[in-house]
């Protein structure tokens, strides 16, 4: 199993949309980074959700339920169909993860446009952490 950082705008699909949604295809992504990232997602890995925007902060986990596909409209995008896993106990803000030495290097701070990544298992429980502790 991997771990992953999907980013979305909530106005546009937030987490709480997912929830009510109880699954969804996740794909318009046209960066070539992303899409080779995208293309790596397996079913069973499992994905922190990201709100952009105002917010930046981690929300949510969701869960892959498919391998990542190829549209059949265009076979260089790809696809994956997600569903919700839990809303963390509270959003970790971009602010919190950027303060923490191990993130350093991670892209989600190195390249902030980035909007499918892998997630380190040392980060993906650090992140856990940070959900579970009270907002400084």
């Amino acid at each position: 199993m991997a771990y992953w950082l999907f980013k979305e705008e909530p106005s546009h699909y937030s987490f709480d949309d997912l929830v009510r949604d109880g699954q969804t295809r996740w794909d318009g992504v046209s960066n070539a980074l992303a899409r080779k990232n995208l293309a790596q997602v397996r079913k069973g890995d499992l994905i922190f959700y990201y709100h952009t925007g105002k917010e930046k902060a981690i929300v949510g986990i969701m869960e892959a339920i498919s391998d990542a596909y190829t549209l059949p409209e265009n076979p260089k995008l790809y696809a994956v169909d997600v569903r919700p896993v839990e809303k963390l106990l509270r959003p970790v803000r971009l602010e919190e993860i950027k303060a923490e030495p191990v993130c350093a290097h991670w892209e989600l701070v190195r390249l902030p446009r980035l909007s499918v990544m892998p997630v380190p298992k040392s980060i993906w429980n650090l992140i856990l952490k940070l959900s579970r502790r009270p907002a400084a």
